[in-house]
């Protein structure tokens, strides 16, 4: 996914125009950064400390996922659609 498609699937999950505190935005926002870091690391396979990094980043993703679909089931599968999660 390009930076320019996840900008635009986070402006259609915004509550408003300056939203970037929803579950929903931070999901996306996660999932852009972690997509950055994938590429890096590709790159770069030696860089343990960006993998720990991407490890921390994965593991918050999951814990806004599960929140999300505990309290709103309908906007996570939104999202999860969006973000072409798997599960």
């Amino acid at each position: 996914m390009t930076k320019q498609f996840l900008d635009e699937k986070i402006i259609g999950l915004q509550k408003h125009a300056n939203d970037t505190g929803s579950a929903q935005v931070q999901i996306m926002v996660l999932t852009q950064r972690i997509n950055e870091l994938n590429k890096h690391i590709d790159l770069n396979p030696k860089d343990h400390s960006t993998k720990r990094g991407l490890m921390k980043l994965v593991g918050k993703r999951h814990r806004l996922s599960k929140y999300l679909k505990k309290h709103n089931p309908e906007s996570y599968e939104k999202v999860k659609n969006a973000a072409g999660l798997r599960k």
